[in-house]
């Protein structure tokens, strides 16, 4: 898209692309919300669709920020949408850069995960309600038990097939650099032979967060839960779960974790068909 300008009373609002930097920029402005992203989620972002990311400026200087990335022709996903604190309330900043993100995302169906007290609005632009989701926090720690094993050690298509149940679309560009972030551990879990689960935590601005977590049964998840939180051991550690998945949740609280935090999770044209028994762990309140 060309460069939208807009004429208000507080001065010219110019919606453009951003940058690889203003993509770091707006994931510091997560931090500062206290959304606690992972400290390499900006490249992983950018990877995944570099045309799907934009920033707002107001008389040249940034001030807002939204993403809305791609995966397919059918498929997309909205997030880090934010406007900085002292220009809130205004309305059209956050109108403009919302009709930017939407007008890329064209006839797909678009997902995003809503601060609950801001649902409402989403509502309103067409967004449908579909389930919450939950942040459970705790302390890691755990076990590495028989049969886990690195991830990147298996066909790169082995982690793509496992995958594609679990996310509405495709994400191969996506999972190459999410697997291979620095500092971070990526495990499956294998029975009979064959890949029954598989997580991915990262460091994050706040210790660190488990996602994706997706497995057979409970008990995969469980051997993979620990084999991960074994990485972050003395550190804080969170895991978003989904409402559709009780297990999920039935997970978090074994390992004594309570919930700071909760989304409602929406798209524009319904609920995309998921293994949801397979979900016990989010792969991002950004991206999906």
């Amino acid at each position: 898209m060309k460069c939208a300008s807009h004429k208000t009373e507080h001065g010219l609002f110019n919606v453009r692309r951003m940058s690889r930097d203003e993509a770091s920029l707006a994931v510091s402005w997560a931090a500062a919300e206290g959304w606690n992203p992972g400290l390499y989620d900006a490249d992983c972002f950018f990877r995944t669709d570099p045309d799907g990311f934009f920033v707002g400026e107001l008389d040249g200087t940034p001030i807002g920020s939204i993403s809305a990335v791609a995966y397919d022709r059918q498929f997309g996903f909205a997030g880090l949408y934010i406007i900085a604190s002292e220009f809130r309330g205004h309305g059209l900043f956050a109108k403009y850069l919302a009709h930017a993100a939407l007008e890329y995302m064209g006839d797909r169906n678009v997902g995003l995960d809503a601060v609950i007290e801001r649902q409402h609005k989403y509502e309103a632009a067409g967004f449908r309600f579909a389930y919450r989701n939950f942040r459970f926090e705790g302390s890691g720690g755990g076990e590495m038990a028989e049969g886990v094993i690195d991830l990147r050690g298996l066909p790169f298509e082995t982690i793509e097939v496992y995958d594609l149940p679990c996310f509405p679309a495709p994400r191969s560009g996506f999972l190459r650099a999410w697997i291979n972030q620095p500092g971070s551990s990526a495990l499956g879990v294998l029975k009979n032979g064959h890949l029954a689960g598989y997580g991915v935590i990262r460091p994050c601005v706040k210790g660190y967060k488990i996602g994706p977590l997706f497995a057979d049964s409970p008990a995969e998840a469980e051997i993979l839960f620990n084999a991960l939180a074994l990485h972050a051991e003395g550190s804080v550690v969170c895991l978003d779960t989904p409402e559709t998945n009780p297990l999920a949740a039935d997970l978090a609280r074994r390992h004594n974790m309570s919930i700071v935090f909760e989304t409602a999770r929406m798209y524009t044209r319904g609920s995309p068909r998921l293994a949801i028994e397979r979900i016990f762990g989010v792969t991002s309140f950004e991206l999906g």
